[in-house]
């Protein structure tokens, strides 16, 4: 369906929270080292449950070897600095979308490697901090699929 990307994701309970949203929408999940935590943490398995065995879940050792796996694939930044709002865009099945660290966003050199066209934002009330990145996800990846008719990964 589609490909998660969380670039150096630092908080645990944000991953396993990615990582059952990934098994319920049939997503992939691709992890940027590095990571803010070990992923044998008890705080990821505690939000993902027993998703992860539902779930597929990739580590990337940098960002290139990740867009090596992704060939082919149309990727999305999300990111307060984006230029397009999520919801203006018409995905389809084997889009990613790249996420950045909770704490920083994405850095330039990352989104200098998304088209200008491809680099997303959800609106915001101004002078609000950015959402809680579970959330972020959730929004993009439900737009997504809610354009695809909510079909299931082996209907598209």
């Amino acid at each position: 369906m589609f490909k998660i990307v969380l670039f150096q994701p630092e908080i645990p309970p944000n991953t396993g929270n990615v990582i059952r949203l990934c098994a319920n929408t049939g997503s992939s999940l691709h992890l940027v080292k590095p990571l803010g935590f070990d992923l044998s943490d008890k705080a990821v398995r505690r939000a993902g449950l027993d998703y992860d065995e539902l779930a597929s879940v990739e580590v990337h050792a940098g960002l290139e070897a990740c867009l090596t796996a992704l060939a082919g694939a149309r990727l999305f930044s999300i990111e307060t600095s984006g230029r397009h709002i999520y919801s203006s865009v018409s995905f389809a099945p084997g889009d990613a979308f790249l996420f950045g660290p909770e704490t920083r966003g994405l850095p330039q050199e990352v989104l200098s490697r998304v088209p200008a066209s491809q680099q997303l934002s959800i609106p915001m009330l101004p002078l609000n901090r950015s959402l809680n990145l579970s959330n972020a996800v959730a929004l993009i990846v439900y737009e997504a699929w809610r354009q695809l008719d909510f079909r299931r990964a082996a209907d598209t």
